[in-house]
């Protein structure tokens, strides 16, 4: 992203401080000052007035325009480009290019090759995945690639969704470059591990299950098993086996020799005491993850509690948890794992400081999570919701509450953009995870629909 100064678009203004009728004539002038206003930040009256002004007539434009364009400017009012996922908006803007008369034939061959090679990775990163590999490429090895087969744990825990394809769209849309196909499958198997887990807390067990089951995943100890209910025990193996497949695959992403420390010799606390003076980031890596895991279920242990008390927090208390519940500081510890080509033992402390940029992001999540599901949550006689908490607290309506919803997540994205603008002591790779995480919860919960319960609802897309 590249910052330019505001004054450049004071030539679309006259002497009145008004948008010259002149550019209101021209759409596809109005289609690009559309989509740069989507970079704006807080401060930027011009780039707000902009957005406003050319939103209004490219929808009155829209249906006296050439196919072409009317296309291109009804996706980018309803999936701005700076807000859509890297990959969607690339499958939509070779589409677009196709239908251009002046397409270069050349480029455009160059363009589909290059997605359809992409494709073909993402469709055998996604059968090491899923549990489909009979239909997919026999080239997978055996033992990689029935992971979430072997887990069974959709018969195991009925309650819980089977969204694996959603989970690994997900994990694309973090990052589609073949360098990342290790770390993509990673995380498409963290992600999918807390979809489970917050089932498995939104199915309001009894009080003291979900205390043991919190409590075991505290002490982290496989020793523990037998001490939760019957149910229970298949996620919490899964849970800690998922941690050891990520030491391990960062041991072999980093080319340690593991031959030098035999695992049979030595105890795992030694192993990792040894792994971390080899190599820093590794112990950072895991302790974070954990670290963030355990978190996670704490948060999700409380929000139960509220739900079988019918306790309704203030809102400053909700989102307290509420952002960690919202996954995004996991997700973007664990989206670190697969860039140990810039994620130093740094870059981790930097991640413990909670950044503004990361801080934007958990705000748009939680945020937007909160308006898609508001609906769905209340039918379900679930009171602790964001927008319940906001509407007592400020003698609100409903639709004045998700207006202010609104209202804050467009600031937390001009907060995001204004990060991703300004001079950093971290790589600026490590910026691109936070801001895909952002611009996928807008993907999913797009128009107030929740694209990962429902994903038909985001078929457009």
């Amino acid at each position: 992203m590249v910052a330019y100064e505001l004054g450049s678009f004071d030539k679309f203004k006259d002497s009145t401080g008004k948008f010259k009728p002149a550019v209101a004539s021209d759409p596809r002038g109005m289609l690009a000052l559309y989509e740069a206003s989507q970079l704006r930040v807080k401060g930027e009256d011009i780039l707000d007035e902009a957005l406003e002004f050319t939103a209004t007539h490219l929808e009155s434009f829209e249906s006296n325009l050439n196919p072409t364009l009317a296309n291109q400017v009804m996706h980018a009012l309803y999936q701005p480009h700076h807000s859509g996922v890297p990959r969607v908006e690339a499958r939509h803007f070779i589409s677009a290019y196709q239908a251009d008369e002046s397409r270069d034939e050349s480029l455009l061959r160059l363009a589909k090759l290059d997605y359809n090679f992409l494709q073909l990775l993402h469709k055998k990163e996604l059968c090491e995945v899923s549990r489909q590999l009979h239909c997919c490429f026999h080239i997978l090895i055996q033992r990689s690639s029935t992971w979430w087969k072997n887990l069974d744990l959709v018969s195991k825990l009925p309650y819980a969704r089977d969204r694996v394809v959603e989970c690994y769209f997900w994990a694309l849309g973090v990052y589609f470059e073949p360098r990342y196909s290790l770390a993509r499958i990673m995380l498409a198997k963290t992600i999918t591990m807390v979809s489970v887990l917050d089932d498995t807390y939104d199915a309001y067990r009894t009080v003291e299950e979900l205390q043991k089951f919190t409590d075991l995943v505290e002490r982290w100890d496989i020793s523990t098993i037998n001490e939760l209910p019957e149910y229970m025990r298949p996620l919490y193996r899964a849970l800690l086996d998922l941690y050891e497949e990520l030491e391990r695959k960062r041991q072999s992403k980093e080319n340690l020799m593991l031959i030098i420390m035999p695992e049979k010799t030595y105890d795992s606390l030694i192993r990792l005491c040894f792994w971390s003076f080899v190599f820093p980031a590794f112990i950072s890596f895991t302790c974070a993850f954990s670290r963030k895991m355990k978190d996670l279920v704490r948060a999700y242990n409380t929000e139960a509690k509220w739900f079988i008390a019918g306790y309704l927090p203030q809102f400053d208390e909700y989102m307290g948890i509420a952002y960690v519940t919202s996954t995004c500081f996991l997700l973007t510890t664990t989206c670190f794992l697969g860039m140990a080509e810039v994620s130093a033992k740094e870059a981790f402390a930097w991640l413990r400081t909670t950044p503004r940029s990361l801080m934007a992001c958990a705000t748009i999540f939680r945020l937007v999570d909160d308006i898609a599901t508001y609906e769905v949550e209340k039918g379900r006689g679930q009171i602790a919701t964001g927008i319940e908490c906001y509407m007592k607290e400020h003698n609100k309506s409903k639709e004045e509450a998700m207006s202010e919803f609104k209202a804050r997540a467009e600031d937390a994205w001009k907060d995001l953009n204004k990060e991703l603008t300004k001079p950093t002591s971290i790589s600026e790779h490590l910026l691109v995870p936070i801001s895909n995480l952002a611009r996928l919860i807008d993907l999913a919960y797009s128009h107030s629909a929740d694209g990962y319960t429902h994903p038909e609802s985001s078929e457009r897309t």
